[in-house]
């Protein structure tokens, strides 16, 4: 049972990776399986100079609405009052055509084969939007998909595996397979649990691994029993 350890699935230099107390564990496999228990709402990251591929860095400006900074963020590292006038909202501040302040999501997820420990999964904004190639969906169209036929994420086995179609690799996501009735009883319950919470929180840049509460559930991931019998 999940026992309130932070663990995180890395995503880093296009490999997964699970880590535990600062400790990673490769793992040796271009996919893996999950149960996706929750989502928070996508916010917005700026990383500043400090950021850069295979670093490891703190955003020094965020949103958890997409709006405006969060309150928490430094006076003297927020970019602007609102995103919408934020210098790094704009088209042109990032590396190409793109924007500086990039778009993140969080997932609480267990792994098929340890579903009753959970891991915070980070979604870069690449994995967020997207056309579906071979079947593979970004998670945007992945939740329209699943909203399509009426189906809650938490009761399917979600596969992920990175694209590399480009120079940055991209998550996609598709289904394989419906939770059996043992299985998305522990989900459920994994769902409720204090440390999906926490999966869906942000960790401030100076506490370490002590989240603070960013996001609320998202529409769309939240288990519906009434409509799942």
């Amino acid at each position: 049972m999940s026992d309130g350890t932070f663990r995180r699935v890395s995503i880093r230099d296009g490999k997964f990776r699970t880590a535990v107390g600062g400790k990673e564990t490769l793992i040796d496999s271009d996919t893996i399986d999950v149960v996706i228990l929750n989502a928070a709402p996508r916010g917005r990251m700026f990383y500043g100079d400090a950021y850069g591929a295979g670093k490891k860095s703190a955003p020094i400006c965020w949103s958890s609405t997409t709006k405006m900074p969060d309150p928490d963020v430094p006076a003297d590292t927020k970019q602007a009052t609102r995103c919408m006038d934020c210098p790094q909202n704009i088209k042109g501040s990032g590396d190409g055509n793109s924007r500086a302040c990039k778009y993140s999501q969080r997932l609480a997820v267990t792994l098929e084969d340890n579903p009753e420990e959970i891991y915070q999964l980070q979604l870069p904004a690449n994995a967020l939007f997207g056309d579906a190639q071979r079947g593979w969906m970004s998670m945007q169209n992945y939740a329209k998909h699943l909203h399509k036929h009426d189906t809650s994420v938490i009761t399917i086995i979600t596969r992920i595996c990175f694209e590399n179609d480009g120079y940055i690799p991209k998550l996609r996501f598709r289904p394989v397979r419906v939770l059996k009735p043992e299985e998305l009883e522990v989900a459920v319950e994994m769902s409720s649990h204090p440390d999906t919470e926490r999966a869906l929180t942000m960790v401030k840049p100076d506490e370490g691994n002590a989240p603070t509460s960013m996001f609320e559930p998202v529409d769309g991931f939240v288990y519906d029993a009434a409509n799942n019998n």
